[in-house]
């Protein structure tokens, strides 16, 4: 199930629960799309991680510790400068909208009081952090955009703050179920897959779980009621704490279900903290063998071509008797060949029985200098031969320790096991150690400069 309006919603009533007048003591940025607010309130420190990825947007609580870059980034540093200190007075969504408006007050350089508001527009790939103060001017974002980089908005500095056009009808300002049948006919639709389409917050993963749920199979009135009915037991159930995530095939996805009994107070947090924290990690470990892999299948194309060469140097040693034999020959017939140059000779084969042989020669040199032309290559051949086997072996030998790394690759599951065999492989001088290469756990361990104490301490109280 997609990070929808309805999860968003269900994530800011527990939000308000516990953040509401806490003030923001650190603010992180792990990654170009990830900001973390450090916040303390009511006696806990909590960690709210904001993610505007493309491919996974989430706003939630977390306790997971991540690595930050030495020097903060330009967007991470205006953060700090202008909420760290700051009261956070309210966390709203607009409607089922994934955009959510978190409200601060603050002093500015007169020391009264003024709010500042961080707009967290969750929309896929259009998806934003937008600091902007009382008069809604836009003071800065972690992505500039301007409409004449087909953006339908200037998101820039300086800017005044626009909401982006919403064009999907809002299930929280419909009153009735004759409202929503009615919007369904205005907007044109004709299936419950198209549901999604005209109404925010619901996503299609929802609505196919919804159908299967309730055994919708068509656009018929009994459908719609039972639909409405839900949608709307679901968010009623919201304010009252009566919901959870429940995860579904084998923990790749989760759905939004409601319960007879109160949840605890912050459990939609902390599941999708949880989720998306395991599945970080699923997708670095995926990520970092992927890699290691990419250097072995490397090496090992490298080697397959060297190993073709080897054998085309041994191909060409298999003729190493034969220019043996052409020497000797030419030398013992010396006495009866012309003396002037010639493309090839006949001579008798005492090596079979006087058999007649047909030796071909280097028209440019003389039968001579021809046989002495045969022995060099003899003993180069000779030479050569000797080198290369060696080659091949150690070269099989190493092809094989590669394989075999391959194998144990495909059977890891842990970052750790990829780790043991990287470090293995740079230990035999397999590949050389690159710094990207290392593991995101590595550089967790070895950096200093983590928000260790922000809600590492929440999670163990009786909170849960």
């Amino acid at each position: 199930m997609a990070f929808d309006g309805f999860v968003e919603k269900a994530v800011i009533e527990e939000l308000n629960s516990v953040l509401t007048y806490g003030k923001v003591q650190k603010v992180f940025e792990p990654t170009k799309n990830e900001i973390i607010l450090g916040i303390y309130s009511a006696g806990h420190n909590y960690a709210l991680v904001i993610n505007i990825a493309s491919n996974q947007c989430y706003m939630h609580l977390t306790t997971t510790a991540k690595p930050n870059p030495l020097v903060a980034p330009n967007f991470c540093m205006l953060l700090r400068k202008h909420l760290l200190g700051s009261k956070i007075v309210s966390i709203t969504n607009l409607g089922l909208e994934r955009i959510a408006e978190i409200t601060f007050e603050t002093y500015n350089e007169l020391n009264d009081i003024v709010t500042k508001k961080l707009m967290v527009e969750l929309m896929g790939k259009h998806s934003n952090l937008i600091l902007v103060n009382e008069n809604n001017t836009i003071i800065d974002s972690l992505r500039h955009l301007e409409k004449e980089e087909h953006s339908v908005r200037d998101i820039l500095p300086a800017r005044q703050y626009v909401l982006p056009p919403i064009t999907k009808a809002n299930l929280l300002s419909i009153s009735s179920f004759d409202e929503f049948c009615s919007i369904l006919q205005q907007k044109q639709i004709s299936s419950l897959e198209d549901i999604s389409a005209g109404f925010s917050g619901i996503s299609k993963s929802m609505l196919q779980y919804l159908q299967k749920k309730l055994d919708l199979t068509t656009l018929s009135s009994a459908s719609l009621k039972a639909l409405w009915t839900e949608l709307q037991h679901i968010l009623s159930c919201m304010t009252t704490h009566h919901i959870v995530l429940e995860p579904i095939r084998d923990g790749k996805d989760y759905v939004l279900e409601t319960t007879l009994t109160a949840s605890n107070s912050l459990c939609i947090n902390w599941f999708l903290d949880d989720f998306y924290t395991a599945k970080e990690k699923a997708e670095t470990f995926t990520q970092y063998r992927n890699t290691v892999l990419k250097l072995i299948l490397a090496k090992l194309k490298k080697l397959s071509k060297k190993l073709e060469g080897i054998n085309s140097k041994l191909a060409e040693c298999e003729k190493i008797d034969t220019y043996r034999m052409y020497g000797e020959l030419l030398t013992a017939n010396l006495y009866q060949l012309p003396k002037e140059n010639t493309s090839s000779v006949t001579v008798s084969n005492y090596y079979e029985n006087g058999k007649e042989i047909t030796i071909p020669l280097d028209p440019k040199l003389t039968p001579s200098a021809n046989s002495k032309a045969f022995f060099k290559k003899y003993h180069k051949l000779k030479n050569t031969l000797e080198i290369v086997e060696k080659q091949k072996q150690e070269t099989k030998q190493e092809m094989d320790y590669l394989e075999s790394i391959v194998y144990e690759l495909e059977s890891s599951d842990t970052i750790q096991a990829v780790d043991a065999i990287y470090e293995e492989m740079v230990e035999n001088g397999v590949v050389e150690r690159k710094e990207k290469t290392s593991s995101k756990v590595k550089k967790v361990k070895n950096n200093p400069r983590l928000p260790s104490k922000i809600g590492t301490a929440v999670r163990r109280t009786a909170l849960l």
